[in-house]
């Protein structure tokens, strides 16, 4: 009873504790053709270490090339070379295994369809510096949803939908292959973490702390204003942030509502319509309240590269709620106005002298409203008028084109260089999708090379670092 009731008062501080997690991951997405719009290849992949990305892979210049300025200083040019074969080698595995996804589940070819496989592994740092296995994870998609899994421990392959039995019993028939699908995740994968954590330690300590902003801005519900608490800008991604109400921390129960952790994005004045998104993120909470709620609301935000936890009060001031207001004494200020001339206009109706104007318009012959001689007029509303009635004004209308249909997950694609497994092929024991036989080392069974990839997929449609992103909605 004592026990369970400390481990409750201690849970808290250990979801806020020091340990550092690390991870690497490989994220690989084959479309089923190409679509012809910039920027989205038929075959990417993708590396991956503490959210940053680390080489990259496209089927349009088939290379693969270094990310950050530490992998190109610290990696030679025979593991570029050997990663780039391994990649390629995947490109074309990929290219079968999709087409043999889409004849299973019966999918018309002119479709567009979607195959990922996302593996790596999660190490928590130690007081001596190492790192000691967390987790795996081996993971294949087809167009978005799960479709093969491994687990790791049981050593088995999980298949969430009917299409994807025939794979699982063929991989879990190879027990070598799921053997080295774990030996890869537990021993080979933390080795490769390690030694780049190693190579990048400099600019991997690198830490941003978060921004801070705390704001209100009108709600859709009159009478309403919506609290903002707004971090940003911070790195590596793991961050705390509550609302809190009168000092009492407040959850969804209470309204609350998130937006997760996102890539802060391009910046908007960026000079280079092709620069990369800054490698920092944010996370805004948000809790709608009456505009006259008048309790006291803060934030609290807690990151790694904060000393200690930033408290921020909300100072009452609400963004565009006076614009509101304003709006609407303008609004009642027109109408009394329009009252006004209208009263005019009716006292000088019933005085004739609109009535007298109008006949001595009319002796004149014009044919607009007081000018004799006049090809072009004025009608009502201050707009031209060409001599036979019609407005000449043209109106400007803009037209949009959709882009639809294109079912993409353009995400963090990732790749492993060295694989041993489905994604290399010339192949003499792993298993392809419909259960041929693939080598177990890969195209790169070299030890300059294999960090990265392994043997199996299933990945849940992965995002694009660019991808949307928290607007800076900060008054």
């Amino acid at each position: 009873m004592w026990f369970q009731l400390l481990s409750l008062l201690l849970l808290p501080l250990w979801t806020e504790g020091s340990d550092e997690i690390h991870s690497l991951e490989y994220i690989y997405t084959a479309l089923s053709k190409p679509i012809g719009l910039p920027g989205i290849y038929e075959f990417t992949a993708m590396g991956i270490l503490n959210d940053k990305e680390i080489d990259y892979y496209n089927s349009q210049e088939k290379l693969k090339i270094p990310r950050q300025e530490w992998m190109k200083e610290r990696l030679d040019e025979n593991y570029w070379g050997k990663g780039t074969q391994s990649r390629r080698s995947k490109e074309q595995w990929f290219k079968v295994n999709v087409n043999i996804l889409m004849d299973r589940m019966r999918h018309n070819s002119s479709d567009i369809h979607v195959l990922q496989w996302r593996h790596g592994c999660k190490g928590v740092q130690q007081p001596d510096g190492s790192l000691k296995f967390k987790e795996g994870f081996d993971q294949y998609s087809y167009d978005g949803e799960d479709f093969l899994s491994f687990d790791e421990s049981n050593s088995r392959w999980i298949a969430p939908v009917p299409a994807a039995q025939p794979t699982k019993k063929k991989w879990d028939d190879s027990q070598t292959l799921n053997q080295y699908t774990k030996g890869y995740l537990q021993k080979e994968c933390m080795d490769w973490l390690s030694k780049f954590m190693y190579y990048g330690e400099v600019d991997l300590r690198k830490h941003s702390p978060p921004k801070v902003f705390v704001f209100a801005k009108k709600s859709k519900n009159p009478g309403n204003m919506v609290l903002h608490c707004l971090a940003t800008e911070f790195y590596p991604k793991d961050v705390v942030v509550e609302i809190y109400r009168n000092g009492i921390a407040l959850t969804e129960r209470d309204g609350v509502l998130s937006t997760g952790v996102r890539p802060t994005g391009v910046r908007p004045d960026r000079e280079n319509p092709d620069e990369r998104p800054e490698e920092t993120f944010q996370l805004k909470k948000s809790l709608e309240i009456p505009e006259n709620d008048d309790r006291e609301y803060s934030c609290k935000i807690n990151h790694r590269a904060l000393k200690e936890p930033v408290h921020k009060t909300w100072d009452r001031t609400c963004c565009d709620c006076k614009d509101n207001k304003i709006g609407i004494i303008v609004g009642v200020l027109l109408v009394i106005l329009l009252a006004a001339v209208g009263g005019i206009v009716f006292f000088l109706y019933k005085q004739g002298i609109i009535v007298k104007n109008k006949a001595q318009g009319s002796k004149d012959n014009d044919s607009g409203h007081g000018s004799s001689n006049s090809n072009s007029n004025e009608n009502l509303n201050g707009g031209k008028q060409s001599p036979n009635g019609n407005d000449s004004s043209s109106k400007n209308s803009e037209e949009e084109n959709l882009l639809t249909d294109v079912k993409v997950t353009n995400g963090t694609q990732g790749s492993k260089d060295s694989d041993s497994g489905h994604g290399s092929s010339d192949s003499s024991s792993s298993e392809n999708l419909n259960g041929g036989r693939q080598s177990l080392n890969g195209s790169d069974s070299s030890s300059n090379n294999f960090e990265e990839e392994n043997p199996l997929m299933n990945v849940k449609g992965s995002t694009d670092s660019g991808k949307s992103s928290v607007q800076n909605e900060k008054c």
